[in-house]
């Protein structure tokens, strides 16, 4: 069964352009899947899988206590596996036609306030590169609504500062241009001009965002600044890379944003998904009143 899941990862990658990150997590889930239905449904042959067998899985999955949205994630990547094989005729049937997906539980996403975002993009020290850099990152995140993937992956030519826009790759190698604002183009400048020379050295490379050996982030580079910086500015919430992402979409939101601007600024190819960042604002809304108003 390993050879059609490499050719399945080989036409997600090269046909259907899909990030890294999305064609990993195909990746690992068909093979906790593969790997079930060989040792635990004893199948030698794809042939042999029938909706049961998926069934089984996905009860196995959930015995694991499995959320319901990974549970959702590996159904979708076992519908596509199964779509594929059926086109290309490994297999006569697709056993997983009528699986219905489970309602993934949408938590709101954890937002910082105004006061809190201003905060943390202060943190850095700008007296040296390393807080130059940062300085900028944080700036750019926040203006923008990058994903912290996209952010690493910039190249020099990608930040148009004299036109005020950033250009960037998303999921599935879709480009958006976004624009930027007054502060972090500034920030931008500022570490193009004077930190990143420093930590470039002699080397050479297009990567705009790098680390102390001179070469591009790393995501997990990323995620040890972020926290050092929150820890600095004495945020008490629990920060994830995607948390300025978060607050940039309900900021604009809050601040009257066009939701459809908002979707097309976050990449994002479903409205639905932009709408949760509506009930956030909503929730924030619904705090302040009960603090503030005198019969609340």
């Amino acid at each position: 069964m390993e050879e059609p899941l490499k050719d399945f990862i080989h036409y997600m990658i090269v046909e259907k352009g899909l990030a890294r990150n999305t064609v990993v997590s195909y990746e690992r889930d068909l093979k906790s899947y593969l790997q079930y239905i060989q040792k635990v449904e004893q199948l030698s042959s794809l042939r042999d899988v029938t909706r049961l067998h998926i069934v089984s899985f996905l009860y196995h999955l959930n015995d694991q206590s499995k959320s319901s949205k990974t549970i959702a994630r590996h159904i979708a990547s076992i519908r596509s596996f199964h779509q594929f094989l059926l086109r290309e005729r490994v297999v006569e049937h697709d056993p997983s036609v009528h699986l219905e997906t489970p309602q993934a539980e949408r938590k709101l996403p954890k937002v910082l306030s105004i006061a809190e975002v201003e905060g943390l993009l202060q943190s850095p020290k700008t007296a040296n590169p390393f807080g130059i850099r940062d300085k900028a990152m944080l700036e750019l995140l926040y203006a923008t609504g990058l994903r912290v993937s996209e952010l690493i992956n910039l190249d020099l030519s990608d930040v148009h500062v004299t036109m005020g826009f950033v250009r960037c790759l998303g999921k599935g190698n879709k480009e958006r241009i976004i624009p930027l604002g007054s502060l972090a183009t500034e920030a931008i400048l500022k570490y193009i001009e004077h930190g990143r020379k420093e930590l470039l050295g002699k080397r050479t490379t297009d990567a705009l965002f790098l680390n102390h050996h001179g070469e591009r982030l790393t995501r997990q580079g990323f995620w040890k600044i972020l926290k050092r910086l929150a820890k600095e500015a004495n945020i008490q919430k629990e920060l994830t890379p995607h948390t300025l992402r978060h607050s940039f979409a309900t900021h604009l939101l809050e601040n009257g944003a066009d939701l459809r601007a908002v979707q097309e600024m976050l990449g994002h190819a479903d409205i639905s998904t932009t709408q949760i960042y509506t009930h956030v604002s909503k929730v924030r809304l619904k705090d302040v009143y009960k603090q503030f108003h005198p019969r609340a």
